[in-house]
């Protein structure tokens, strides 16, 4: 195992500079608690470095202080992340506490890999397993949860990265990558930019159709059925065991040029007349619509020509509502502020002759009527959709990540990122998506397959845009 490789040198907690000794709390919203016991997500940013940089002696004396020095000054500006998640009995919903007299922090790790840099940044499958070891675990157990961890590991000779794993009721990718950008930023400069500073005001989401207790109580229900023999444990906030899949499973990463992208648009719009005689065809189609329809199709299909029982898929995506809410609110406010939404494809439409135009055409079908009726249709049976789709057998793709968020631009001061990772796509099925790494305009999109289905994959994958 891969994780073998790794020494773990130290671990700290890192607390807000200048230390703060108010207590503080805030509030989860229903786009909060729709998440509770959701997995983390996990991402990792790898760094090159020259020689003389990548040597113990340098990384432990100057590269390891900057980075946890700009880590408590950043903590300094998001409070709640120093913080956890608790639920005491007097409350009707879980909240986030930051108490500087009970322990609390950030867990920081610092480690050593052995692995060859060159190998585990690589595009081409490798085995799952690699990349885990330079994510940190984050704590949850019966009363608390953890909200954000960080590991630093070093590639002496080559480079290091930044693994950080972060609870999915505090950050949407969104918030979780605007506080990567200002602690890098803070790695530089002395002051934060106000585009970085976050926005924690809870009052600004309002909760007509009071849905937060709606989600509180769903969650309970689910706890009751899943651990009948655990009764009064339902306010339990130990993170649901969503296992990696490493054995038999491997991460690649593939790339879809503008190029590319362009020839899939002409793909998908040259079918549109010969499909829908009712709709004009769209003058244009989003980078997202494309890599996303172009990715579930090649997934689809590599898992039905490898288990030819597995016929029936959907697509499962979410929408920042930030700007869609009435009124809008800043776009910087920190917390989630996504919603989910199911494409209306049918469930054998993504393994069709014709998979890749049916299944573009319902997201963009989708996103049309999110634009027209608003991005919170269809919150208030989010669950039981879920659930019923699950218990008739259909796989759920679903996609993380954006190739909005612009992770190859996160510099701490060593150059740009070599590879951005979302480790967490190994816990579900689920496409992970990043801008191209150079800057034109394509599209990064990571998977985690079985090994067999990942061949597939790749021949449909590259044979497609040929």
């Amino acid at each position: 195992m891969a994780s073998n490789n790794i020494k773990i040198h130290q671990q700290f907690k890192v607390v807000p500079l200048p230390s703060s000794t108010q207590t503080s709390t805030t509030p989860l919203t229903f786009f909060d608690i729709y998440w509770l016991r959701c997995h983390p997500v996990e991402r990792i940013f790898f760094y090159t470095l020259p020689n003389s940089q990548s040597h113990p002696t340098f990384f432990y004396q100057n590269i390891v202080p900057r980075l946890k020095t700009s880590l408590s000054l950043t903590l300094q500006h998001f409070l709640p992340l120093a913080g956890k998640i608790i639920w005491p009995s007097d409350s009707p919903k879980p909240f986030i506490q930051f108490n500087p007299n009970d322990d609390d922090g950030v867990s920081l790790l610092i480690a050593e890999s052995d692995s060859d840099f060159n190998h585990v940044i690589e595009n081409s499958p490798h085995e799952t397993s690699l990349s885990r070891s330079f994510v940190p675990h984050l704590d949850s157990t019966d009363s608390f949860a953890s909200v954000i961890s960080c590991q630093i590991t070093l590639f002496p000779k080559s480079g290091f990265s930044i693994g950080i794993s972060t609870h999915h009721a505090v950050f949407d990718g969104k918030s979780s990558t605007m506080f990567i950008k200002a602690w890098a930023y803070l790695c530089n400069k002395l002051i934060l930019l106000s585009k970085f500073e976050p926005v924690f005001d809870r009052e600004i989401i309002k909760d007509q159709n009071e849905l937060a207790d709606t989600f509180t109580n769903n969650w309970i229900e689910i706890m009751t059925k899943m651990f009948p023999n655990e009764k009064g444990n339902e306010r339990c906030l130990k993170i649901l065991p969503f296992q990696p899949k490493l054995d038999d499973y491997v991460r690649a990463t593939f790339e879809l040029t503008r190029e590319n992208l362009s020839k899939i648009k002409q793909m998908v719009l040259s079918k549109w007349e010969i499909f829908d005689t009712n709709e004009s065809k769209p003058q244009t189609l989003s980078s997202f619509i494309l890599t996303c329809a172009y990715s579930l199709v090649c997934v689809a299909k590599a898992i039905h020509k490898y288990e030819k029982e597995k016929e029936k898929f959907a697509f499962a995506f979410s929408v920042d509502c930030r700007a869609r809410l009435e009124p809008p609110i800043p776009n910087n406010y920190f917390g989630n502020c996504v919603w989910g939404h199911f494409v209306d494809a049918k469930p054998s439409d993504f393994i069709k002759e014709d998979g890749l135009f049916l299944v573009a055409k319902s997201i963009h079908d989708k996103i049309v009527m999110i634009n027209e009726k608003g991005a919170l249709q269809g919150t208030n049976d989010a669950f039981d959709k879920y659930i019923s789709m699950t218990s008739e057998g259909i796989e759920i793709i679903g996609v993380a990540g954006s190739n909005r968020f612009g992770v190859y631009e996160i510099d701490f001061g060593w150059g740009r990122p070599e590879k951005v990772e979302i480790v967490s796509i190994d816990r579900g099925l689920t496409i992970g998506l990043a801008e191209g790494k150079n800057g034109k305009g394509g599209i990064e999109v990571g998977v985690v397959l079985n090994k067999h289905v990942m061949d597939l994959f790749s021949t449909l994958f590259l044979e497609g845009l040929h």
